[in-house]
């Protein structure tokens, strides 16, 4: 059994969230599940991974000039993804324990951005068009240093001109924060870097419509 304290990063994203509706927190992930998932990563062939576009279902488009990542999506009939993906239904129990957010879903991918690739300045949700309403970025990279780039900057809710803070993509960081608040964007990398994004979601099903996860 590890030994490692989940639940105080589960209380201190909470923490964050009410406050300021953006955690980031160092190793935030039991070391056990990282090796996993870096194992399995290693274990999948490129063409596995498909190249991420925008949009959801009939709007859904790719588009070089805005991403440039590969994807593929998280999925608990692999043993080696769902010690992650079980930590996230962990947080999700958590947080609407603590913070009565409702989330009824989680939805997550590996996001493959070779060296130069980049994502341009986005939001995850709009308000009142979509039902994520929770986004995480989950980092995966050994010994990354400044001077490699693809730092995560995530700009200011109330002014979305402004840069409030950038994330360098180091093996353990969680980045959680509100979909529709908070803009950012991924910066080009000078290696290849790998991260988990996700999503927390609302039960935006009614009887005549089922809305699925992606």
């Amino acid at each position: 059994m590890s030994d490692f304290d989940t639940e105080n990063v589960y209380e201190q994203i909470a923490n964050d969230l009410r406050a300021t509706g953006l955690s980031i927190i160092e190793n935030a992930i039991d070391p056990t599940i990282i090796h996993a998932l870096n194992e399995r990563i290693a274990s999948l062939e490129a063409d596995t991974f498909q190249t991420a576009g925008i949009g959801r279902q009939g709007d859904h488009e790719k588009n070089a000039e805005i991403r440039r990542d590969k994807i593929r999506w998280l999925d608990k009939n692999s043993h080696q993804e769902a010690g992650y993906l079980n930590a996230m239904d962990d947080l999700k129990d958590y947080l609407n324990r603590r913070l009565f957010m409702g989330l009824f879903s989680y939805e997550s991918h590996f996001a493959h951005y070779e060296a130069g690739a980049f994502y341009k300045k986005h939001l995850d949700a709009f308000k009142g068009k979509a039902n994520r309403v929770l986004t995480t970025v989950f980092y995966l990279n050994d010994e990354w240093q400044p001077q490699d780039g693809g730092e995560l900057v995530i700009f200011d809710a109330e002014n979305h001109e402004k840069e409030h803070c950038r994330v360098l993509p180091k093996k353990g960081t969680l980045v959680t924060f509100l979909s529709d608040e908070f803009p950012h964007e991924v910066l080009a990398a000078n290696k290849s870097r790998y991260s988990i994004a996700g999503w927390f979601r609302i039960n935006a099903s009614t009887a005549g419509h089922v809305d699925p996860p992606r």
